[in-house]
């Protein structure tokens, strides 16, 4: 399977953003990808003055050129995230389409980013309502676990997915500086290693302006080891990922089939 992994600016023009993201995706598809990967909030900056402004409901404007784009492009496309509103709601949503570009999954985020590191704190529990749903699909490659950014840091939720199938996790997401450069790769390899499996971790490039992504994209594989990371600049790239790799692992160190779950609810 061929991945593509597409760390793009985002700026406040939510049409420029929008034509950023179908042209790297089209880029993809003519290098060979099966899937391609845009960052957490691709066509809105990460930031609460801009959330109500250019949300959207299921089916608005960023929705429709997705997935025209994933047809148009033939590829399966996991699109991000955007600000969705539902009724009174706004959602952090990741919307997946198949490469004839209808829905094949969604993904509201589960976990606010509610933090109090100094001069930088966030509420993210104040703009967003969290979905309820853990969330994977099924592509002809591998069985997929979709969650975004602040979910990566909990492990109950990224062991179920395990436990129900997940080959590969895809994690949207924009880590600040501060976090990122302490924990992104860190949490990417643990990760994977705890459940022996492949994580893609796509985040948005750095800006210079407002907030400032940590950015360095990232693939690892089933043993832990990084595949392909980015740096802080826009980067695009191909990614190709065997899941036959995931049972050789498997064998060798059986995790799974030795946890006691039992032991730790207690």
């Amino acid at each position: 399977m061929k991945l593509g992994v597409v760390q793009m600016p985002v700026g406040a023009d939510k049409e420029k953003n929008i034509e950023t993201a179908e042209r790297h995706i089209a880029a993809c598809a003519a290098r060979g990808a099966d899937m391609v990967v845009l960052p957490e909030m691709f066509c809105c900056p990460l930031s609460p003055k801009y959330y109500a402004a250019l949300a959207e409901e299921r089916g608005g404007p960023a929705w429709s050129r997705m997935a025209a784009a994933a047809a148009g492009a033939g590829v399966w496309l996991v699109a991000g995230s955007l600000p969705e509103r539902a009724g009174e709601n706004l959602y952090n949503t990741s919307f997946v389409f198949d490469p004839a570009g209808g829905e094949a999954a969604r993904h509201r985020k589960l976990h606010m980013f509610d933090q109090n590191l100094p001069g930088a704190a966030t509420r993210e529990s104040a703009v967003f309502t969290p979905g309820d749903a853990v969330t994977l699909f099924d592509t002809p490659f591998c069985r997929v676990g979709l969650c975004v950014c602040f979910d990566l840091r909990f492990p109950e939720l990224l062991l179920r997915m395990a436990l129900a199938g997940a080959e590969l996790i895809i994690a949207p997401a924009v880590f600040a500086l501060a976090t990122g450069a302490a924990h992104w790769e860190m949490l990417l390899r643990l990760r994977a290693v705890d459940n022996q499996l492949f994580v893609a971790g796509v985040s948005a490039a750095r800006g210079e302006k407002g907030f400032r992504s940590h950015a360095h994209s990232m693939v690892t594989d089933p043993w832990g080891n990084i595949i392909y990371e980015a740096g802080t600049e826009e980067a695009v790239a191909v990614v190709e990922i065997d899941p036959g790799e995931i049972q050789t692992v498997r064998d060798k160190l059986p995790l799974l089939p030795a946890r006691r779950p039992a032991l730790y609810a207690r």
